[in-house]
């Protein structure tokens, strides 16, 4: 009679690493970072789609102060 264990193919290590990744879409885990990441950065790309002029300007701002604050003399 063949028990559980000896009818499920074995995987190498890398693959169970894998397999066990694509359950974690089930469970309602707080999201990681690189997701957090992800979802800032789409809403930004929708924002400078939508305003560009307001993203170039903040920017430039931003780059002007820095040069600024930075300037090796």
């Amino acid at each position: 009679m063949n028990t559980p264990s000896e009818t499920q193919t074995q995987h190498p290590p890398s693959q169970n690493r894998n397999l066990a990744g694509q359950n974690r879409g089930n469970r309602r885990d707080a999201p990681s970072l690189n997701d957090a990441a992800q979802d800032v950065l789409a809403v930004f790309q929708e924002y400078a789609r939508e305003r560009p002029d307001v993203v170039a300007f903040t920017c430039l701002g931003v780059g002007f102060i820095l040069g600024w604050k930075l300037k090796p003399w």
